[in-house]
């Protein structure tokens, strides 16, 4: 996957803004961070549960990964986006809008309003 394909990936949620972080983009919703893109090192970082960085980083081992430092304890896991599966980077972002977004935003993605 390539930059801009995730930028636009990201920026397809509802109510994302692209913001400066630091040196790096993020993608927040609600004023939450869900996804920086780090565009030297061709990497994203998404924020998920410590049972979704789990479940992911299984699926894709090497390719997501927790970042190596006290912030892999909040959920922050890597993802290399020259080797991810587009399909799997893609039910990742959906996860990592879901776990900061507001109820009425993520409802849809969940399959909560359904009910």
């Amino acid at each position: 996957m390539t930059l801009s394909e995730f930028r636009a990936l990201a920026l397809s949620f509802p109510e994302t803004v692209e913001q400066p972080h630091f040196d790096i983009t993020s993608f927040r919703v609600a004023k939450k961070i869900f996804a920086t893109m780090n565009a030297k090192e061709n990497r994203a970082t998404l924020r998920f549960s410590e049972i979704d960085q789990s479940v992911f980083t299984a699926m894709a081992p090497g390719v997501i990964q927790p970042v190596p430092n006290k912030w892999a304890k909040y959920g922050w896991t890597n993802v290399d986006l020259a080797a991810v599966d587009p399909e799997l980077l893609k039910d990742a972002l959906i996860t990592a809008y879901c776990e900061v977004a507001p109820k009425r935003l993520s409802d849809p993605f969940t399959g909560a309003d359904e009910v």
